[in-house]
């Protein structure tokens, strides 16, 4: 089950508090200005900032 759009309009990132979007594979949300992946597992978005990878 995919995120749904309303909750992406409510999700922001927790290091800056900026937008974030669904990645290409839909398997994270990124923040572009914070550089940061958050990963999605089991349809849930993980938003904790020791969970996030640096965007590639």
């Amino acid at each position: 089950m995919p995120i749904d759009k309303e909750l992406l309009d409510i999700l922001a990132c927790p290091k800056c508090k900026g937008k974030i979007r669904l990645s290409d594979k839909k398997d994270g949300l990124i923040c572009e200005k914070c550089r940061l992946v958050y990963p999605i597992k089991d349809d849930i978005p993980i938003m904790l900032i020791d969970e996030a990878a640096p965007l590639k």
